[in-house]
């Protein structure tokens, strides 16, 4: 076997703490696989004395990350922590300095530095890996970058949120509302259990959107303000309705070339029950990638828990081992290009819409009115009264739209009292 390849794990939370059993438990394994034995040398974190699936040897601890690099030589550095910048950012880009090899699965840091810190382990010569930053277990930067790498895509879409997945599912399954099914979520360990904001606001999604157009369009990661809503305001009301309709609401990434420009986005939307998409449940991901002349390639797998993430890294590290020294993005950064954004207010689909109204004489011609003044047609209508309170619910399948019509027509519904809240809107993908 050739030299030992010295790692350093900084970041020892749900992930960290899991790839670095990983690497005991498989490390023969690994060591047969690539020929290249491997030594965990440092490992860092908060605190010591925080209680851990292992017993931390004291000699290899460092609680400040930064002086790994001037204490330890390594090979090859795991950052886990799992910043958009700060810290995150300062021991990746030392690492890439000092000609250190990097796996993150940290998709904040990738789709906010990832353009700098691909160009730093390209002069270093060294890589720069972060398959684990998108849709965990699957495999799907590595496919975009090898597998369809002379193909031309033109969207990528998919479930790219794995806590989000599982709190719709479960969220019809059990017809649980949504607050008692994320507590559940945080339990089985798919939820963050102290903020899972950025899992359900669909930040996490988006991050991963803007990663993926960059390997499918070989474009630089884009800047541009894009459409980006999560699934809080998902009631189990929708998810009846939508169950009624033979749909299913799902929080889908969508990136795409319209007329040569960028599109990216993240919102729930409404897909048939006879989709392959609308059958993907639980914590599982899909992407689905549209190309030439491969067609249509679908990729599924579990995309949330440490589980899943780790397989990705130790893939990582498997192709490093083997001296493989890659562009970050598959091509050199010199010929990644700037896109122009597609305007998004001329973004069209069908709506459906919800409002709670005053059971009243009029309530229901003065919407569809408002509607057909904002040229938004109706193509089906559902009225469901509720005598005993005097209110009604009523559900509007719009004909397709484009945003800008939808945002004005519906800020006009805000002042009216007898719309009882702001209607909900999720736009139905086709």
């Amino acid at each position: 076997m050739k030299n030992i390849s010295k790692i350093a794990i900084v970041g020892l939370g749900q992930v960290g703490n899991y790839l670095y059993h990983e690497l005991q438990s498989k490390k023969k394994e690994i060591e047969i696989k690539t020929g290249q034995k491997i030594e965990v040398v440092a490992i860092s974190a908060k605190s010591i004395n925080k209680k851990r699936q292992f017993k931390i040897d004291k000699k290899i601890f460092y609680p400040n990350p930064l002086k790994i690099f001037e204490e330890k030589k390594i090979d090859i550095l795991f950052e886990c922590i799992g910043l958009s910048g700060g810290i995150s950012k300062k021991v990746v880009e030392i690492a890439l300095k000092n000609k250190v090899n990097v796996i993150t699965p940290n998709k904040a840091l990738i789709a906010k530095h990832g353009d700098y810190l691909a160009d730093l382990a390209e002069r270093n010569s060294v890589n720069l890996e972060f398959e684990a930053s998108v849709a965990g277990g699957i495999p799907i930067l590595r496919t975009i970058k090898e597998g369809l790498a002379t193909n031309q895509i033109k969207k990528v879409y998919g479930i790219l949120n794995g806590t989000s997945n599982y709190i719709l599912s479960e969220m019809e399954n059990s017809k649980d509302n949504f607050l008692n099914v994320l507590k559940k979520a945080q339990r089985l360990g798919y939820a963050e259990p102290g903020n899972p904001k950025l899992d359900l606001n669909g930040f996490d999604a988006f991050a991963k959107v803007r990663i993926l157009s960059a390997l499918a369009f070989n474009t630089k990661i884009s800047k541009h303000k894009c459409l980006m809503e999560g699934i809080e305001k998902i009631e189990s009301k929708d998810i009846e309705i939508a169950s009624q309709l033979n749909l299913r609401i799902k929080l889908l990434g969508i990136s795409e070339l319209k007329n040569n420009k960028l599109f990216e986005t993240v919102h729930p939307c409404l897909v048939s029950k006879n989709s392959y998409i609308g059958n993907v449940s639980g914590v599982m991901n899909a992407v689905i990638l549209e190309g030439k002349p491969v067609g249509e390639s679908i990729l599924q797998g579990e995309g949330a828990g440490p589980g899943p993430t780790s397989s990705s890294l130790l893939s990582d590290l498997l192709s490093i081992l083997r001296g493989n020294i890659k562009k970050p993005f598959g091509i050199p950064g010199h010929r990644r290009k700037l896109i122009k954004c597609y305007n998004n207010d001329n973004y069209a689909n069908s709506l459906y819409l919800r409002f709670d109204v005053k059971d009243k004489p009029g309530v229901l011609s003065m919407i569809t009115n408002r509607l057909a003044k904002y040229k938004i047609s109706v193509k089906r209508l559902i009225q469901t009264p509720d005598k005993r309170n005097n209110k009604a619910t009523i559900v509007i399948i719009t004909h397709k739209t484009n945003e800008l019509n939808s945002k004005n027509c519906l800020s006009i519904f805000r002042k009216d009292k007898n719309i009882l809240k702001y209607p909900t809107l999720i736009r139905i993908h086709s």
